[in-house]
């Protein structure tokens, strides 16, 4: 597992400068234009570990790791680990930066980039557990929608996302959805840890049928 977190980081670029720099260009857009309205920028380090965990498991990271000699568990097992320990680091990296924003009055331009309303706008240590949450369920996410690819196609893929769709719409349509307004940051975060778990455990069941 240890060996194939490390063989996803042959190009570290892609986990390290790469989200840093698309962070740090959204950031200076939001800058540019000022005032104290969020516009959602902080959403896009969330999109790009979906990305990852999309390309790493449904790429050509799979065939070329399995060639390698490693086992469809374990390629899936350290892929997964690498995502947790980035979304661990850039959980630390977001609350670092809201608390500078909070001190500097959102960097002396009244600025709410990292502040985001609700979700992640309390002590460091919930926004960094929901950051950390959110962007660990977002790349085990990813990377069952690149195992469904790889497995059944587009087909398939489309498939999946049809089933996903009707099931919010039901949620929705039943009004199961109206505790979710009373919610704590915390509570949001606990059902997102819980769905992590049921991503996990769809990939892991995915992955052992997939063809190379």
């Amino acid at each position: 597992m240890i060996k194939m977190a490390r063989y996803q980081l042959v190009q570290p670029v892609l986990f390290v400068s790469l989200p840093l720099g698309i962070l740090a260009f959204v950031f200076a857009a939001d800058a540019v234009r000022g005032d104290n309205i969020y516009r959602g920028g902080l959403i896009v380090i969330f999109l790009y570990f979906f990305v990852m965990g999309l390309e790493r498991a449904g790429g050509r990271w799979l065939p070329f790791g399995l060639a390698l000699g490693a086992t469809r568990r374990s390629f899936y097992a350290g892929t997964a680990l690498l995502g947790v320990s980035m979304s661990f680091v850039y959980g630390l990296v977001i609350a670092g930066l809201q608390a500078i924003e909070r001190a500097t009055g959102g960097w002396g331009l009244s600025i709410t980039f990292f502040r985001v309303p609700h979700f992640l706008n309390g002590p460091w240590y919930v926004t960094w557990l929901t950051s950390f949450v959110g962007l660990s369920a977002l790349f085990v996410y990813g990377m069952w929608y690149g195992i469904v690819n790889r497995r059944w196609g587009m087909l398939g893929l489309l498939a999946f996302l049809a089933v996903q769709v009707l099931v919010v719409m039901a949620y929705f349509a039943a009004g199961l959805d109206r505790p979710l307004t009373s919610l704590s940051a915390l509570d949001l975060t606990g059902a997102v840890a819980a769905l992590t778990v049921v991503f996990v455990a769809g990939g892991h069941a995915t992955i052992r049928r997939v063809t190379v």
